[in-house]
Protein backbone atom coordinates (compact mmCIF):
# COMPACT_ATOMS: atom_id res chain seq x y z
CA UNK A 1 0.00 0.00 0.00
CA UNK A 2 2.78 2.35 0.25
CA UNK A 3 4.44 1.92 -2.58
CA UNK A 4 0.50 2.98 -4.07
CA UNK A 5 0.33 5.94 -1.55
CA UNK A 6 3.38 7.39 -3.01
CA UNK A 7 2.08 6.92 -6.80
CA UNK A 8 -1.53 8.78 -6.49
CA UNK A 9 -2.22 11.21 -8.09
CA UNK A 10 2.20 11.27 -9.84
CA UNK A 11 2.06 8.42 -11.96
CA UNK A 12 -0.20 6.06 -13.39
CA UNK A 13 -0.22 2.53 -11.99
CA UNK A 14 -1.74 -0.58 -14.07
CA UNK A 15 -2.46 -3.16 -11.98
CA UNK A 16 -4.70 -6.50 -13.64
CA UNK A 17 -6.06 -9.10 -12.17
CA UNK A 18 -8.45 -12.44 -13.06
CA UNK A 19 -10.23 -12.33 -9.98
CA UNK A 20 -13.16 -9.73 -9.99
CA UNK A 21 -12.95 -6.51 -8.23
CA UNK A 22 -16.42 -7.94 -6.47
CA UNK A 23 -14.50 -10.94 -5.01
CA UNK A 24 -11.35 -9.35 -3.70
CA UNK A 25 -13.03 -9.16 -0.23
CA UNK A 26 -13.78 -13.06 0.05
CA UNK A 27 -10.34 -13.61 -1.53
CA UNK A 28 -8.14 -11.35 1.15
CA UNK A 29 -10.18 -12.38 3.99
CA UNK A 30 -9.55 -9.64 6.14
CA UNK A 31 -12.38 -7.36 5.73
CA UNK A 32 -10.46 -4.20 7.22
CA UNK A 33 -7.60 -4.94 4.91
CA UNK A 34 -9.74 -5.36 1.72
CA UNK A 35 -11.70 -2.11 2.16
CA UNK A 36 -7.77 -0.24 2.87
CA UNK A 37 -6.41 -2.11 -0.29
CA UNK A 38 -9.80 -1.10 -2.53
CA UNK A 39 -10.36 2.18 -1.42
CA UNK A 40 -6.60 2.83 -2.08
CA UNK A 41 -6.82 1.11 -5.44
CA UNK A 42 -10.12 2.55 -6.72
CA UNK A 43 -10.32 6.30 -5.22
CA UNK A 44 -9.36 7.75 -8.89
CA UNK A 45 -9.54 4.56 -10.80
CA UNK A 46 -10.27 4.01 -14.44
CA UNK A 47 -11.35 0.18 -14.29
CA UNK A 48 -11.78 -1.67 -17.41
CA UNK A 49 -14.17 -5.09 -16.94
CA UNK A 50 -13.14 -7.72 -20.00
CA UNK A 51 -15.76 -10.02 -20.47
CA UNK A 52 -15.14 -13.02 -22.99
CA UNK A 53 -13.36 -15.96 -23.86
CA UNK A 54 -10.77 -14.44 -26.08
CA UNK A 55 -7.34 -15.60 -24.54
CA UNK A 56 -4.00 -14.03 -25.61
CA UNK A 57 -2.27 -16.97 -25.07
CA UNK A 58 -3.62 -18.63 -28.17
CA UNK A 59 -2.75 -15.48 -30.03
CA UNK A 60 0.34 -15.88 -29.12
CA UNK A 61 0.84 -19.52 -29.55
CA UNK A 62 -0.51 -18.95 -33.12
CA UNK A 63 1.95 -15.89 -33.55
CA UNK A 64 5.01 -17.93 -32.20
CA UNK A 65 4.24 -21.13 -35.03
CA UNK A 66 4.01 -18.47 -37.99
CA UNK A 67 7.44 -17.10 -36.61
CA UNK A 68 8.98 -20.32 -36.67
CA UNK A 69 7.46 -21.15 -39.77
CA UNK A 70 8.91 -17.51 -41.17
CA UNK A 71 12.19 -18.10 -39.75
CA UNK A 72 12.81 -21.81 -41.11
CA UNK A 73 11.30 -20.07 -44.52
CA UNK A 74 14.21 -17.52 -44.29
CA UNK A 75 16.70 -20.03 -43.52
CA UNK A 76 15.50 -22.40 -46.07
CA UNK A 77 16.28 -19.20 -48.81
CA UNK A 78 19.33 -18.49 -47.40
CA UNK A 79 20.91 -21.93 -47.72
CA UNK A 80 20.01 -22.24 -51.50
Amino acid sequence: MIILDDRVNQQATLITSQLPVNHWHEYLGEPTLADAVLDGLLQSAHQLDLKGDYSLRHHRDAHEKDQKLTHRDHLSRKWR
